[in-house]
């Protein structure tokens, strides 16, 4: 049991639980939500389970393919065909999924929306495909990846967007009207996601460089080198950098404490990208990996902070 624990990478999913509560929590205070369907709604709270089972679904199902990579990559992190058998691995991706597709029907019968049910879809299709033949091509694999972890704000802010009743005013601590301050907040968190993951999922190509070698993919790192790959993390990150210093810059102004974490991911981001030129070994890469993950749990959990700022000022 143990080792099914770790193939589903509970730390990532409990990242993920956080961020869907923690941006809820604040888009709760901030929006008249329709009665029976807040923070604490049972719709809610399938919302987020059903997520996190489908990452778990997808964590098992990449393993499940990259064993022969893992045994060159990550020997001491092979689960799947050591602890666990592979029958019964896709058995519990499938189970797993069922399970989610289940809760994706009842939320787009009860919220009256296909929303859910697309998106829990598209997501299990995607990580399926992306295991299987994706994760191997040049660049469209990370992409898609980014992509996915991106969606983890866009469908809280959908769900508290559909079930609001009242336009939002001025929601404090930010100097923005209107109702679409929901979705503006969302999709600025899932751009910042977006940025970081990519610039992630790339120096994680780095890292498993010989074991992908071994399997055939054509990886960034593979087809331009692990120079050029660098070069082009460091301008992703720097985007992400950039952002950060001018959404520092606006707010400045108005509330500075508002984008603490923000500040916070942006100096994690910035020791990454002084570390990164000269990251060599397997070890060195790995720290800018952890980083990078920090820098975006910094970022994705700023509603939280926020909600707090609002309670205790």
């Amino acid at each position: 049991m143990i080792h099914f624990i770790q193939l589903i990478r509970p730390i990532n999913l409990f990242i993920i639980g956080l961020t869907m509560y923690g941006l809820g929590w604040y888009l709760e205070g901030v929006s008249d939500y329709s009665e029976g369907a807040g923070l604490m709604s049972i719709e809610f709270a399938l919302l987020v389970f059903s997520t996190i089972m489908i990452a778990a679904a997808g964590n098992i199902i990449n393993d499940y393919f990259d064993v022969k990579a893992d045994r060159i990559n990550k020997p001491e992190r092979l689960i799947i065909g050591k602890f666990v058998k592979r029958r019964v691995a896709i058995a519990a991706h499938w189970t797993i999924n069922f399970f989610a597709f289940g809760i994706a029907l009842y939320l787009s019968w009860k919220l009256d929306t296909f929303w859910y049910l697309f998106i829990h879809l598209f997501s299990i299709n995607l990580l399926w495909y992306h295991s299987v033949y994706l994760k191997r091509k040049f660049l469209i694999g990370n992409v898609l990846i980014a992509l996915l972890t991106a969606l983890v704000p866009i469908i809280v802010g959908f769900y508290f967007h559909d079930t609001q009743n009242i336009s939002i005013q001025n929601p404090k601590p930010f100097p923005i009207e209107g109702d679409n301050f929901i979705l503006l907040l969302s999709f600025g968190l899932a751009g910042f996601a977006f940025l970081l993951n990519l610039a992630r999922e790339i120096i994680k190509d780095i890292e498993d460089i010989k074991g992908d070698i071994k399997i055939n993919a054509r990886t960034l790192p593979i087809v331009l080198g692990t120079a050029k790959s660098k070069v082009i993390s460091a301008l992703i990150l720097s985007t992400a950098i950039i952002s950060s210093g001018v959404l520092f810059s606006f707010f400045t102004a108005i509330e500075p404490k508002v984008l603490f974490p923000i500040l916070i991911s942006a100096l994690f981001i910035l020791t990454c990208l002084l570390l990164l030129p000269k990251a060599q070994s397997k070890s060195q890469l790995k720290i800018i990996n952890n980083g990078i993950k920090l820098a975006m749990i910094a970022g994705l959990i700023s509603p939280l902070y926020w909600k707090l700022l609002l309670i205790y000022g």
